[in-house]
Formats: C-alpha cells, structure tokens, sequence
C-alpha cells in the first residue's frame, strides 16, 4: 500500500486524475500515430468507422455519428472517403427505401482484417510481460470507464 500523498485523499484523487488524464492523451496519440503506420491510407477513425460496420452488419451514417459522439459532418468526410476508396458502399435499406446503409465492401473487410491483426500485435508486443490477471483487470477498467456516457463530443 503506498503512503498517501501530502494534503490527503483530495489531492490524491485530483494527482491521480491528472495523472490518468496524462496517460489517456498520451494513448490517445499514440493510437492515431500508429495508425497512420499501420496503413497510410487508414485514419483511426476510419479504422474505427470500418470496424463498427462489420460488428453491426452495415448501418446509416447518422448511426456512426451517434455511437461514437461525432459530428455528421465528420462521419460524412470519412465515409466518403472510405466510399472512394472502395472499402464502404452505401446501398438502399430494404425495410425502408429512403434510407442508406453502409456496409463493407470485400476490400474494406480485408483491410480491415489486416489492421486489426498489425493493432493486435503491436498491443500485444507491449503488453507482453503483463500477468494474466493485470490484462484482465485493465481490459476491466477501460470498459466499464469506456461505458459511461460522455459528457463532451469526442474527436
């Protein structure tokens, strides 16, 4: 157990606050960094977009923007990109034809696939001394704060 720090249990929720804020920004740049390398033509959010279509099975673009708390204008940015680029197509909603929905194309699923197995590796090449239970544990945390409904509109 280690000691509490000076000024008691305030200031040791506002340090750790801070100090999770650091590690989240620096995650957070470290995720987008990586996946420029990863593949240059993939943006995070277009790998997150990709990868929300094949979970879901293909939805509407306004779908996208309210599950990840995005601007339509900025989930209709990449979704046009991603249609240009051969990975998305829009097709007409069978249940109702005013409607679009976004599904994966053969290459988005492939590019997909490819990502998602260089982003494994790269998470497990760092996480690679951890125990069993300290993975589980973190995987633990970072759904259940990932869970909470955010207050301000992510990027």
């Amino acid at each position: 157990m280690q000691p509490e720090p000076e000024g008691g249990p305030v200031k040791a929720t506002e340090t750790a606050v801070e100090t999770i804020q650091r590690e989240m920004t620096a995650f957070a740049r470290r995720a987008r960094a990586s996946a420029g390398r990863l593949h240059p033509e993939l943006s995070l959010v277009s790998y997150t977009l990709l990868g929300h279509l094949e979970e879901v099975d293909g939805c509407r673009a306004t779908d996208l923007a309210a599950h990840y708390a995005l601007d339509k204008s900025t989930v209709s940015r990449q979704v046009t990109a991603l249609e240009r680029a051969g990975l998305v197509v829009r097709r007409q909603d069978p249940e109702d034809h005013r409607v679009h929905v976004l599904g994966l194309t053969e290459a988005g699923r492939s590019i997909l696939a490819q990502v998602t197995d260089r982003r494994r590796a790269a998470v497990l090449e760092r996480l690679e001394d951890w125990a069993a239970e300290d993975l589980e544990r973190f995987a633990g945390y970072l759904v259940r704060y990932n869970t909470l409904p955010s207050s301000e509109p992510e990027e």
